[in-house]
């Protein structure tokens, strides 16, 4: 987790995610480096735009649905079954989208 912190904090002072720059940052909190690991951080970052990457795994938590009130009626169960649907397949969209990210989680 270190090795994606380094790289989030690096990208978030506006700073190039380089092998070089995440090794300073490991080595200033007092990490050992692992060469292959930062090598193969740096690789799989490569052209990801990582502001649109934290984007969707943030929208790809788990958020907590307000239950409807009982006077809201049939309309509103209705409703409720078409934005049940339509949740399940952003759902799954950004689950596919978000699934690359996890092989920087290792």
């Amino acid at each position: 987790m270190e090795y994606i912190y380094a790289a989030m904090l690096l990208h978030k002072a506006g700073k190039s995610v380089t092998e070089s720059a995440v090794k300073a940052v490991l080595t200033a909190a007092g990490v050992s480096v692992e060469e292959a690991r930062v090598k193969a951080l740096v690789a799989a970052l490569q052209g990801v735009n990582i502001d649109e990457a934290i984007k969707k795994a943030a929208v790809a938590a788990p958020v907590a649905v307000a239950a409807p009130a009982a006077s809201a009626g049939a309309h509103a169960a209705e409703k409720k079954d078409d934005s049940k649907k339509k949740e399940e397949d952003s759902k799954k969209a950004e689950e596919a989208a978000a699934a690359g990210l996890g092989a920087l989680f290792g």
